[in-house]
């Protein structure tokens, strides 16, 4: 027998539609973020029952893309992934995986590049950037390696084609797990170049 939505049904998924359009039209890349601007927006105060699953969300962001980012989402997620494919050539050394929103396809025009990168000397990742005169920033990144473990790795922050890279470092054995991801809590789905080369001829 089929279940009909109840009131809460209802409200989670309006909160999920409106925390997507939120992220995709205000670059907000933080889900939790979106949920409480939605929330407020749609003057929900339930509390934490009501608001819907990050997976929830990026379903919901994929339909509102499909739905009215056209041609233009197209354009920009297919120019995120070159700009991904040329910095993981650049960065073959360190064994690149692209991560995040622009793997997935649900990446807006706000979203930066995620990349995974593996050595036991984080600094020569940056040592590279020097020698070929590229300017970045160093960054830092918590993440997430199972539920109980939440570290900070070491990062940079470059452009390549105007689009923002963000690569964070992992050691030379973190290549074996991937972090936790912030979607749906499992495993992070990871791809190499061959991958992505796949992923733009595919579109």
């Amino acid at each position: 027998m089929k279940r009909h939505p109840t009131r809460a049904d209802n409200v989670r998924r309006a909160l999920a539609q409106e925390a997507a359009r939120i992220m995709a039209e205000h670059g907000i890349g933080d889900f939790l973020a979106a949920k409480r601007k939605a929330a407020e927006r749609l003057g929900v105060e339930d509390g934490a029952a009501m608001l819907p699953k990050n997976s929830e969300i990026e379903a919901a962001l994929a339909e509102y893309q499909r739905l009215f980012g056209g041609e233009s989402h197209v354009t920009a997620l297919t120019a995120q992934r070159r700009a991904a494919l040329s910095a993981m050539r650049y960065l073959s050394e360190f064994e690149p995986r692209l991560v995040g929103a622009v793997l997935s396809g649900t990446a807006t025009q706000h979203s930066e590049v995620q990349l995974h990168l593996f050595t036991d000397r984080a600094e020569s990742v940056t040592l590279k950037l020097l020698d070929e005169g590229i300017p970045h920033e160093v960054t830092e990144k918590r993440v997430k390696l199972d539920p109980e473990r939440v570290r900070a790795f070491p990062g940079v922050r470059f452009a390549v084609d105007d689009q923002s890279i963000e690569a964070t470092v992992f050691p030379t054995d973190g290549i074996r797990q991937a972090p936790v991801s912030p979607v749906d809590g499992r495993p992070m789905r990871r791809a190499n170049a061959f991958e992505v080369e796949a992923l733009l001829a595919d579109a």
